[in-house]
């Protein structure tokens, strides 16, 4: 029984984690409302916010789009 403990605990544990990465790292999320209303606005293109991206060099990015 002790490796299936191990194994739910470590999923467990992976899964609070990613949960946690989402909600501090993540553009769509504002804790701060009166200081920063829309986070998605001050992120550049070449700002990687996917956890996983494949062969995608955001480096090479440029803006396409206005400032507001």
């Amino acid at each position: 029984l002790i490796p299936l403990f191990v194994i739910i605990g470590s999923g467990g544990i992976g899964a609070g984690l990613y949960l946690m990465r989402l909600a501090l790292f993540n553009p769509d999320v504002s804790w701060d409302k009166k200081n920063n209303p829309e986070p998605w606005n001050k992120m550049s293109p070449s700002d990687q916010y996917k956890f996983y991206s494949v062969n995608v060099d955001y480096s090479k990015f440029k803006k396409d789009r206005p400032d507001f």
